[in-house]
């Protein structure tokens, strides 16, 4: 089997995640909606989960209620200056390079991780397999039209100056490939679903600093090293010129790790309402809302 393509540099997602944590609090916003998400989710689930391990979250797990259901966590990130001791047991590590022995968790949960990852499939097996039996997985990452407006500004401003484009932002996956690799991870009961959000920036640094302040800034292996200022400076007037609304897709994966017990999806054929019938309905409902 091939090794997957090496898309994104870890040593520089590490560098950034680093240089970001003293000002991690100030352009959190993102994690936070996303963990109140995730928050959300735990909440409606009628169990506990006694073992955890959240990465990426550092002290946002301060943000979780009692009615999650988690006992003890773990709060793994690749950067020290992410992680918070005096909250949660902290360890610094790869979810590529997953340091945990098999049926350790009872839930296992990534803030806004996993989109850097160069083999999501490998990723997110190894997080199955670090799950107990019938033990639950979230996930948010970023998906595919996060962003779009800044990657247009760039290419425009770019094909205006020097004739030709680099890539500048990275590319992110769709919600339907990101529930694909979920199912190929070996999960059961895989669920994906989006949540989009829209920023508008009157000034479009301020844009910039959260990207930084979130350690969110290019980490292409392949990014060119050549941005000047003249090309940044017309990338930024092309943005505020197109509204200066920043894009992100927030796609949340949630999968258990397989049981027995666990209900088993029908089989095909036997469902008893067509699709087709069931796609009418529903547009049939909406057409009827006030």
């Amino acid at each position: 089997m091939n090794a997957p393509p090496v898309i994104f540099d870890h040593r520089l997602i590490r560098t950034r995640r680093e240089r970001s944590g003293s000002a991690f609090a100030a352009h959190d916003f993102l994690h936070r909606r996303a963990m109140n998400d995730i928050i959300d989710r735990l909440e409606t689930v009628t169990r506990t989960f006694p073992l955890a391990a959240f990465f990426g979250a550092a002290s946002l797990t301060e943000m979780l209620t009692p009615s999650c259901g988690v006992g003890s966590l773990f709060s793994v990130d690749l950067a020290t200056s992410r992680l918070d001791p005096a909250n949660a047991p902290a360890l610094v590590a790869d979810q590529e390079r997953s340091p945990f022995a098999p049926n350790s968790f009872d839930l296992i949960v990534s803030v806004l991780t996993l989109h850097h990852a160069n083999d999501l499939v490998g990723a997110l097996s190894q997080a199955r397999a670090a799950l107990k039996p019938d033990g639950l997985f979230i996930a948010a990452l970023f998906g595919e039209d996060t962003l779009k407006d800044l990657r247009t500004a760039f290419y425009t401003a770019e094909t205006e100056i020097v004739g030709g484009v680099s890539p500048r932002v990275a590319p992110f996956a769709s919600v339907r490939d990101l529930g694909s690799a979920l199912q190929r991870a070996g999960f059961a009961l895989p669920v994906a679903d989006i949540d989009r959000v829209q920023v508008r920036y009157q000034n479009p640094m301020r844009l910039i600093e959260d990207l930084r302040g979130m350690g969110e800034t290019n980490a292409l292996m392949d990014r060119s090293r050549s941005l000047t200022r003249t090309i940044f400076a017309q990338t930024m007037s092309h943005f505020e010129q197109q509204g200066g609304i920043a894009g992100f897709d927030i796609v949340y994966l949630t999968g258990w790790s397989p049981h027995e017990d666990q209900q088993k999806p029908l089989k095909p054929g036997a469902a008893k309402q067509s699709l087709q019938t069931a796609i009418t309905q529903s547009r049939d409902a909406d057409t009827k809302k006030p």
